[in-house]
């Protein structure tokens, strides 16, 4: 059981090493089935579900076993084929269908792969289904009758719908023309999206990791790891670089000197921009993890800021719930809900290249008045299931550098929701003094962590 109450549901879907269960050929059938038979119970759309993925190789195998279950449930398919996850949402969405199913896992390497599931509205299930969807794995599969069996299509245009969508995201007018830029698709799903997009809204583009082989995603370049994109953008003299995480959901940029722009420099660039453009959104959400700058550079322009959980489906609750329009996350995850109904790299992308045309202003000058304070993560694996943060000496360790810290600085511990570490992270006003505390915690949880 998870720590969510859900025995296979985490907070991003369903993840783990591939030939590990849940991640395994029959899970992915009978998943197939249970998710087909609880959609079709919901009405709204048509009796259809879409299925895209990544590019990772076992993303063959778990399309075509969730093929089979969705088919014996009686619900139609239409495959997509490597598609990024937002351009799913969007797709699920536009072409009316009851869900969408993800084969992703999004910044993970190969060996692991996982399911995330879209609503007919293009947004990430609420609790009640998930849980409808556990109850039916309990049961037996069961085929339908062989003249209702779901009937398998492919979306051979899927590619070309989700460039224009991304392309209207920053209207007809807007050009790219005289910016070069590099684009690096991590061996992803954006790898023959992200790199047109660009380029024909005139920018000149120098794509890399756009090779996958199913064994490449995520392998030391993408979002997570940005110092290839940084070398590329100083041994090209590009005015910035782009890159996405292996699912298309995330997006870290580097400016013209190669420094890197995290996922709190973006929302502040894109807040500044639509603010000045009398965009309404309310105000801003981030989460535990957002770094304290953007919270006192966004209190300098007077747009209001609030924290969530960490997780884009916290970021879009807390969204929902203050109605406002902009959030994300420090690693990139941006959501901007008057125009996608998730995080989506290529649109965060395009909002924040909009910025830098819009205001005739580089990357690099468009995040001056943001100071971010040091901050330091570092991530402690842990035995399967545990959690070391409550222990008493972990509790020690923690009040020890908050008094170091002396109440200008922030300490932080969280379980991770995909993968059996926890992160520590320490915030404060000296960087070599946040890195020696980083280190001292992160200590202390590993002496706790049984791993």
């Amino acid at each position: 059981m998870l720590s969510n109450g859900k025995r296979y549901f985490g907070t991003d879907g369903i993840r783990g090493p591939v030939g590990t269960v849940p991640i395994t050929p029959d899970f992915m059938l009978k998943l197939g089935w249970a998710a087909g038979k609880v959609f079709s119970g919901i009405g709204g759309g048509r009796n259809k579900i879409l299925i895209g993925k990544d590019t990772r190789i076992s993303g063959y195998m778990f399309e075509a076993a969730l093929e089979a279950g969705v088919a014996a449930a009686g619900v139609d398919i239409s495959l997509l084929g490597p598609m990024p996850t937002p351009a799913i949402a969007y797709l699920t969405r536009t072409l009316r269908a009851r869900a969408g199913i993800v084969i992703s896992a999004s910044h993970n390497s190969f060996h692991d792969n996982g399911i995330k599931f879209f609503s007919g509205q293009g947004t990430k299930l609420p609790d009640e289904i998930e849980l409808a969807i556990e109850a039916e794995l309990a049961r037996e599969l069961t085929t339908v009758p062989s003249q209702t069996i779901g009937k398998a299509s492919r979306v051979d245009d899927a590619a070309g719908r989700y460039i224009e969508f991304c392309k209207s995201t920053i209207g007809p007018s807007l050009k790219l023309t005289g910016l070069k830029i590099v684009v690096d698709c991590a061996h992803g799903s954006t790898y023959h999206i992200a790199p047109s997009v660009f380029e024909e809204l005139g920018a000149e583009v120098s794509a890399i990791g756009v090779s996958p082989n199913g064994l490449n995603i995520n392998e030391e370049s993408g979002s997570t790891k940005p110092g290839k994109l940084a070398a590329r953008v100083l041994e090209a003299g590009a005015d910035l670089g782009i890159a996405f995480d292996g699912d298309g959901d995330r997006v870290i940029m580097a400016d013209h000197r190669g420094r890197i722009v995290d996922g709190d420099e973006i929302l502040y660039v894109i807040a500044r921009y639509r603010q000045r453009e009398g965009l309404g959104f309310g105000g801003v959400v981030g989460t535990q993890m957002s770094n304290l700058g953007l919270e006192l550079a966004l209190a300098e322009l007077g747009i209001p800021f609030a924290r969530s959980p960490v997780g884009d489906r916290y970021v879009m609750r807390e969204l929902g719930e203050r109605g406002w329009g902009l959030g994300g996350e420090s690693s990139g995850h941006i959501i901007i809900t008057d125009l996608n109904t998730t995080g989506d790299g290529i649109v965060s992308a395009l909002q924040t290249l909009a910025a830098i045309v819009g205001l005739e202003q580089s990357l690099a000058d468009l995040c001056r008045d943001m100071r971010k304070l040091p901050q330091s993560m570092v991530n402690v694996r842990v035995a399967n299931g545990a959690d070391p943060t409550a222990s008493p000496a972990v509790c020690s360790a923690i009040a020890r550098v908050e008094r170091e810290l002396d109440g200008k600085g922030r300490v932080l511990l969280r379980p991770s929701g995909t993968e059996p570490v926890i992160r520590v992270m320490v915030e404060g006003e000296d960087e070599a003094e946040v890195a020696s505390l980083a280190r001292e915690l992160s200590a202390a949880v590993a002496a706790q962590a049984g791993a």
